[in-house]
């Protein structure tokens, strides 16, 4: 069941002045410091209507940021699905047609399949095999507190925990289970501790100013960590910090999909707990477990929730 529509603090913005760019890939800028260090990306707009990344990296532009050592590259990724925003619908411009978030698989990049959102992948696939490390800005459909996702690998948690916000880390130990993330994509979805780091901020509800907020900080914070920016100061402590694992993402299979509760993210459930009802089928918890990410309208073929486990 769809609920109604969230306050629309948060709205797009013309990005036609930033289409340009200096790379030849249409909004993709890149700045080199001329001093040795690591390459950082740093990717709004994976999504459509998650307008908190394209705030941080307008930021990052508008106020003329360049790193101290190194380079830094900021994208514009899925700004055909941006353009599409209808307050009416503000939920529809995720995507064109394919989630860009999950088509970085060499098959799908090198195959004969087409959509606006392959072919934004293949035209950003040399931006994103270029970085060392990469922070993909996101946002939630429900008001719900931020989060890292990242791919279980030490490089990637030692980052994310020595940033320490947000303070919520979601690890994939095997993916994601439906497609290839940026974050996974060549050989930031390998395990060699060598890779570099690539990681997900899902900074708050989709259109709300604070979520813009997290996503400045979180942006910030991460090229100060590799000494792009200077150090940032005047920070209050860390807070504690909570892990959970990725046990499964449950991918929707008929209209009829519902939760045996309303859930926003972050319930918990016992073991064998009705989750939700799909069709004929009952999702039952495997064990003990937390949802992350519930569907708030549910598709057919589209992602229904992630099951997670507290570590």
């Amino acid at each position: 069941m769809t609920t109604a529509p969230p306050p629309l603090e948060l709205l797009p913005r013309d990005l036609a002045a930033y289409r340009a760019g200096n790379t030849g890939i249409p909004y993709v800028h890149r700045f080199d410091s001329g001093q040795p260090g690591p390459h950082v990306l740093v990717n709004a707009l994976t999504h459509g209507n998650e307008f908190c990344g394209m705030v941080a990296a307008t930021h990052l532009l508008d106020q003329e940021i360049r790193p101290r050592i190194g380079t830094l590259t900021v994208s514009f990724a899925n700004v055909g699905a941006y353009e599409s925003f209808d307050a009416q619908r503000p939920f529809e411009s995720r995507q064109l047609v394919d989630n860009l978030n999950r088509v970085w698989s060499a098959e799908l990049l090198d195959g004969s399949q087409d959509s606006p959102e392959l072919r934004r992948a293949r035209e950003l696939r040399p931006v994103v095999a270029a970085a060392d490390h990469i922070l993909d800005l996101h946002s939630t459909s429900q008001d719900v507190e931020p989060f890292w996702v990242y791919p279980a690998y030490p490089r990637n948690a030692q980052v994310a925990l020595a940033i320490g916000r947000p303070a919520v880390h979601l690890v994939m130990p095997n993916g994601l289970g439906s497609g290839v993330p940026v974050i996974q994509h060549g050989r930031h979805g390998i395990a060699d501790s060598d890779a570099g780091v690539a990681l997900v901020a899902e900074c708050g509800q989709h259109f709300r100013n604070a979520t813009a907020d997290v996503a400045v900080a979180v942006t910030l914070a991460f090229l100060a960590h590799f000494g792009l920016i200077a150090p940032r100061t005047g920070l209050a402590p860390k807070p504690p910090q909570r892990r959970y694992e990725l046990l499964q993402t449950y991918v929707v299979a008929t209209p009829q999909f519902h939760f045996a509760r309303p859930v926003i993210g972050f319930e918990t459930f016992a073991c064998g707990e009705l989750i939700a009802t799909d069709g004929g089928t009952e999702i039952r918890a495997p064990q003990d477990c937390t949802i992350l990410m519930p569907t708030r309208a549910p598709i057919a073929g589209r992602e229904g929730m992630y099951l997670a486990r507290a570590l």
